[in-house]
């Protein structure tokens, strides 16, 4: 499975604040695609609906993650976290399974 750091949790509570979604009606959906400049990219939204064969787990204040199971593979062991300081603003994610990674951390290969 993967760690969401208390950074993360709390911007992505505060990203569903702000747009008016409850933790009671959606899950955060974090998965793997291909594209980018390395291969993989990451993509993360809410939903309102998860496919049943997706891996639920609770991430802390009521949130929970919804992965699909061809994702997990590529997930496995990774870290999301949430930075806003001077060098960059946004998610980043730390993937032990990433051989390598583009420039701007949006994108790995195996």
């Amino acid at each position: 499975m993967i760690t969401i750091t208390d950074r993360a949790l709390n911007h992505l509570l505060d990203l569903m604040k702000n747009d008016g979604i409850s933790t009671d009606t959606h899950h955060l959906s974090v998965g793997v695609v291909g594209g980018g400049c390395s291969g993989l990219s990451y993509k993360m939204d809410f939903i309102d609906v998860i496919d049943t064969t997706d891996e639920i787990t609770e991430i802390g204040h009521g949130l929970k993650i919804a992965i699909d199971r061809k994702s997990l593979l590529y997930l496995f062991g990774t870290e999301l976290d949430y930075s806003d300081g001077l060098n960059g603003k946004g998610f980043t994610w730390a993937n032990p399974s990433a051989s390598r990674t583009c420039g701007c951390g949006e994108s790995f290969s195996l």
